[in-house]
Parts: C-alpha cells; sequence; structure tokens
C-alpha cells in the first residue's frame, strides 16, 4: 500500500511526464471545441430563426451578443476565483456539463423569448470554462512554451466553428434548427465526464522555476485581486486592446453566415461550409501568432513581443474587412477573407499567454476571467447588437445589403485596438518583473 508520500511522488511523476502534460491540453482543447461548436451554431441558424419567428436584426444581435453576454462575463469572475480555491478541474467538468445541456435545450424553445432564455442557460455554463482551463494549463507548462500551449488550446475556436458551422448548416437543411443545437449540444456531456475522471488537479504553481509548496495559503479575495492588476498598466490596455478586437470578432462570427446568405444568395448548408473552411484557415493564425509571439520573445530577448504580435496584426486586418465586406462577388470577397481570418485569430495565445504571466500564482484564473469578462461584455454583448442596430438603420437605403455596411462599420474598432495593445507593450516588462518579484516571495 503507498504511502502518502509515495502517493505524491507517483503524481508528480505523472504530471511531468511529456505525454500526460500534452494529453490533458488535448483534452482540454476538444472542451473548447465543445464550446465553440455551442457558440456557432446560433450564427448559422439566426436566418431560420429570423423567419419562424419574425424578429428584426436588432433582435437577433441581442440573441447573439448583450444577453448572452452579461451572464457569460459576470458570473466569470466569481466562478473563477471559485476554481482559484477548489478543483479546476471539476469546475471545468461541471460547466461543460451545462453548456452542453442547455445548448441542446435551445432545440424546444416555442418562441424568441425562451430561445433567449435558453441561451442564457449557454452563457451560465461557458463562463466556468475558459478560467479554469487557462490556470490548469499555466500550471502544465512553463512561460517558455506557454503561448504556443494556449495557441493550441485556442485551436478549439475555430476547429468547433467549422464543426459547428457545417453541422449546425446541414442539419438545418435536412431537419430544422431545432434538431440542429440538440446534434450540436448533447456530444458535450461525453466531454464533460473525459474531464472529470481523467484529468488531475496539478499543484498551483508546478510549471514554474519555484515549486510553490501547500504553505502558498488562500488565493486572495476578489477585490484584492482587482487593486493588484489595476496596478498593471499592460493588463489594462491587453485587456481593452483584446475586447475591442473582439467586439469586431463576435460581430462577424455573428453575423457572416448571414452576410453570405444576403448578399451572396448561399443557403445554410452552403454558408455554414464557406465559414467551415475558413475556420480552418483561422486555426493557421491562432498557431501562428502563439508560435510567433514565443519565438520572437526567445530570440531577440524582449517580451513585448507578446502584444506588439497581435498589435501589428489587429491593424493589418482593417483594410482586408472593407474589400471582404464590400466586394461585390463571392469570389473577391473570400480572397480577403481567408488572410483577415489569419490576422483576426493571432491574438488568442499572445494575449492568453499575457494574462497569465501578469497574474500571481493563486489569481490566475481570475486574471483570465477579467480578460474574458471585457471580451465578452464589450466585445460579445456590444458586436453584434451594434451590427444589428446599425443593419436595421440602414435598411430603407441599403436594402439586403445594409448588413454589409454594419459589419463594416464595426470593424473599424480594430484600429482603436491596436492603439491599445502597443501602448500596453510600453509597460509590460516592468509588469512581468513585478509578477515575477511577488511569486518568488521578495
Amino acid at each position: 500500500m503507498q504511502t502518502g508520500a509515495q502517493g505524491r511522488r507517483a503524481l508528480t511523476d505523472r504530471l511531468g511526464r511529456p505525454g500526460y502534460r500534452n494529453y490533458v491540453l488535448g483534452v482540454l482543447f476538444l472542451c473548447y471545441v465543445v464550446k465553440a461548436m455551442d457558440r456557432a451554431v446560433l450564427s448559422v441558424l439566426l436566418e431560420s430563426i429570423r423567419l419562424e419567428f419574425r424578429v428584426t436584426d436588432t433582435q437577433l444581435g441581442l440573441l447573439g451578443g448583450i444577453a448572452y453576454a452579461v451572464f457569460y462575463s459576470t458570473l466569470g469572475i466569481p466562478i473563477a476565483a471559485w476554481a482559484d480555491r477548489t478543483s479546476r478541474r471539476n469546475v471545468l467538468a461541471l460547466a461543460v456539463a451545462v453548456w452542453s445541456a442547455m445548448t441542446a435545450v435551445c432545440g424546444l424553445a416555442v418562441n424568441f423569448v425562451t430561445l433567449l432564455l435558453a441561451r442564457i442557460g449557454t452563457a451560465v455554463g461557458e463562463a466556468g470554462g475558459a478560467p479554469p482551463s487557462h490556470s490548469l494549463i499555466s500550471d502544465y507548462f512553463p512561460l517558455d512554451k506557454r503561448a504556443t500551449a494556449l495557441a493550441i488550446f485556442s485551436l478549439g475556436v475555430p476547429i468547433g466553428t467549422m464543426l459547428g458551422n457545417v453541422l449546425g448548416g446541414w442539419s438545418n437543411e435536412l431537419y430544422g434548427w431545432r434538431a440542429a443545437f440538440m446534434i450540436v449540444g448533447l456530444p458535450g456531456v461525453l466531454v464533460a465526464l473525459i474531464v472529470r475522471f481523467t484529468v488531475i488537479e496539478p499543484p498551483r504553481g508546478y510549471a514554474e522555476a519555484r515549486p510553490p509548496g501547500p504553505s502558498d495559503g488562500p488565493a486572495p479575495g476578489i477585490r484584492e485581486a482587482f487593486q493588484m492588476f489595476w496596478t498593471r498598466p499592460s493588463f489594462l490596455h491587453l485587456c481593452l486592446g483584446a475586447a475591442l478586437h473582439s467586439l469586431v470578432w463576435y460581430a462577424g462570427s455573428t453575423f457572416n453566415a448571414a452576410f453570405l446568405m444576403r448578399s451572396h444568395g448561399l443557403t445554410s448548408g452552403q454558408a455554414g461550409s464557406v465559414l467551415a473552411l475558413l475556420a480552418v484557415v483561422a486555426a493557421a493564425g491562432i498557431f501562428l501568432g502563439g508560435f510567433l509571439a514565443d519565438r520572437c520573445s526567445l530570440r531577440r530577448g524582449d517580451r513585448r513581443w507578446y502584444l506588439w504580435v497581435p498589435g501589428w496584426a489587429t491593424l493589418l486586418m482593417v483594410p482586408l474587412q472593407f474589400v471582404a465586406y464590400l466586394a461585390p462577388s463571392l469570389g473577391p470577397a473570400l480572397f480577403a477573407f481567408a488572410p483577415m481570418y489569419v490576422l483576426a485569430a493571432m491574438f488568442f495565445g499572445p494575449s492568453f499567454a499575457t494574462t497569465q504571466a501578469l497574474a500571481p500564482l493563486r489569481l490566475r484564473s481570475v486574471a483570465a476571467s477579467l480578460l474574458l469578462f471585457t471580451q465578452a461584455l464589450i466585445g460579445l454583448g456590444l458586436g453584434p447588437l451594434l451590427v444589428g442596430v446599425a443593419s436595421d438603420w440602414l435598411e430603407p437605403s441599403s436594402g439586403v445589403h445594409s448588413l454589409r455596411w454594419g459589419l463594416v462599420i464595426v470593424g473599424l474598432a480594430n484600429l482603436w485596438a491596436a492603439a491599445h495593445y502597443f501602448l500596453g507593450a510600453r509597460h509590460l516588462r516592468r509588469d512581468l518583473e513585478a509578477t515575477e518579484r511577488m511569486n518568488s516571495g521578495r
């Protein structure tokens, strides 16, 4: 029979194996795939929902935006604080089960209000997904591999988006939009069981140069966490940059399918297939962003590249947005969409890695939740809603093409986003040194 010391050594040996570390990353990636599927399926079903429930673009923006984002963002912080005090694995498993089940429940909606309530239930579950995942990855992967690991994890967004668009689009054509929600939602319950019974909860700070012990003490309260992060200008600019870029990201991810159907005459299945291919292209951008940030930072000895990479990518995609949405035919539009998707996705890995690097060991879930709070409230909350309002306002003069102009107008927020990334880079080295002193007890 193993003693306590022997059991701890066995646990440490297993945690230290590259194969198991990569397995955990794969499971967390699978969770993110399921989450992205559940979120993406709504966009490809919006036109069918609009026609059945006779709602406006503003209402569709509400459904995919602010009503969802308020619950997602506000619950994310207390759930993250709970994860910092207890088992992150168990919090994640519960969250996956809840959001998957509620996505399936969307298929039971009988009117717009019941569908809105079901999407709010999905938001409650998804609020507990990313923060514990980011914290777990940071305890499995050291700093010089963390951006790449988080970029690989973030590949779940385009892969899940691809699957959600394909399954949702064609299921809608074959069986209707209600069945599409159920087909996409139910597999996530199995993923929740995989997390609960195969992932080991690692010690806090396991991947750091200084392995912490059980005497590290309890996590600070939420108020103390806010006060600490307020003293990190680079973190504040990072949150604002990611939030403003997410405003453009979520506006497009919500309405791109409707745009392709209205302006270029595609069916829901065809639009879903096109967006699925573009999601694969975005996967290259996610990996490239993390890889470039790690590589440039290491080779040039300057960690500001973690904010310079997403800053330049966000800035360079602005002219491509005009071509993608204003091109008169599908061919030129897709020619611009492909590089636009690559650049749009490059912010994930560097932004998540910088957040974890700036956070003390016991506040990593809370740090992730604060970043996601601003992304959700500003990006997800306002992006789709602003596009919907602009589209309805322009509809009398632009007709069926009003949606493309709404997407172009909101897309200009990327200029503002890039400015915050560059401003944050000015303070990054000093703020990272302050966090490292805190983690080492100096």
